[in-house]
């Protein structure tokens, strides 16, 4: 099996999508890293008196009209339907403060788990394609067949792929995610607001960093399988963007209640260790009028681990049997 995942590691880094794949990755990341610059930027003379024009025309909004606003929430808040969070949660208006106007200065605690998040998509997305075009261009050019000459063991071809693909892909995506670690940190630093990060903040940042890394790996391994079962790189792409744009954007839209079985929100709770969504509540009151709230919720760590792990067994499970049964020509 080693020596089978060898050889698809050479094969791996041989193909020219492969090449394209991880240099459109870097350009990206470099655009990320860019990006992270221009708004570490400290604001200049004019933007600064800009945000205190604004600082004060709010304030002096927010101390002339507090009674009346309180007054008018508080009356929206009795009409709302239950369940409703706490009044002083829903009737909150804090005083605006000089902090809130203007662009802020960038933290390193507070940017890299945005840009990590943002990361793992792109990363997962680059190692998918790559890997679907790694199988799927095989059974499009028949070689697949020639090699099963060689080694007739399907189950061994198969798991070596698999193998292969993961432990190529690994390398780059640590060396990815190293190089927009460091750029951040070496941007706030330098532009930035170089506060210090903690020890328990360096943990999260780096635990994030490797739960991207191996769903990045995972997704490469997945589109190993989707290129086993449907047999060509266009259709296994086609498969994965008919899914986000029918089942992710149009069914998850309309159904907000189905978001905990849907793919993106458990990949979230994966990568982030937990993550909030919101369902609307909507109800007919006693005066007759129809109105929706929307009720935050948590999806666990958890339950995204547990969903995206199943889901990884039960499709390579699928693509060994479908591989080891079905001609390859």
């Amino acid at each position: 099996m080693i020596g089978l995942a060898k050889v698809e590691l050479r094969r791996l880094y041989a193909r020219r999508l492969t090449l394209i794949g991880i240099a459109g990755v870097v350009v990206i990341v470099g655009l990320l890293l860019f990006a992270t610059w221009r708004s570490a930027r400290p604001l200049s003379d004019a933007e600064l008196r800009t945000a205190q024009a604004q600082f004060e025309m709010a304030h002096k909004d927010w101390v002339s009209n507090a009674a009346a606003n309180k007054a008018q929430c508080e009356t929206d808040y009795a009409n709302a339907p239950d369940p409703k969070p706490a009044i002083e949660e829903f009737c909150s208006f804090p005083e605006p403060k000089p902090a809130d106007f203007g662009r802020p200065r960038f933290t390193f605690a507070e940017t890299m788990p945005e840009l990590l998040h943002g990361s793992s998509y792109l990363l997962a997305a680059a190692a998918f394609l790559i890997g679907a075009s790694f199988v799927g261009a095989e059974f499009s050019s028949g070689s697949l067949g020639n090699w099963l000459t060689f080694e007739p063991r399907r189950t061994r071809v198969y798991g070596s792929k698999l193998l292969g693909m993961v432990t190529g892909m690994a390398p780059f995506l640590v060396a990815v995610l190293a190089v927009l670690i460091g750029g951040t940190v070496l941007i706030v630093e330098t532009v930035g607001n170089g506060t210090a990060t903690s020890a328990d903040q360096w943990n999260d940042l780096l635990a994030t960093a490797v739960r991207s890394a191996a769903l990045a790996a995972v997704a490469g391994a997945l589109g190993c399988v989707l290129g086993v079962l449907l047999r060509h790189t266009a259709a296994a792409i086609g498969v994965a963007m008919g899914y986000v744009v029918l089942v992710e954007g149009v069914f998850g839209g309309f159904l907000t209640k189905a978001q905990p079985w849907l793919l993106r929100l458990n990949i979230d709770a994966w990568v982030q260790h937990d993550t909030r969504y919101w369902v609307d509540n909507c109800q007919t009151g006693s005066d007759g009028m129809y109105t929706c709230t929307s009720i935050e919720k948590t999806l666990s760590f958890e339950h995204g681990a547990w969903y995206l792990g199943v889901l990884a067994v039960v499709l390579v499970l699928l693509g060994g049997v479908v591989f080891a049964r079905r001609d390859v020509n």
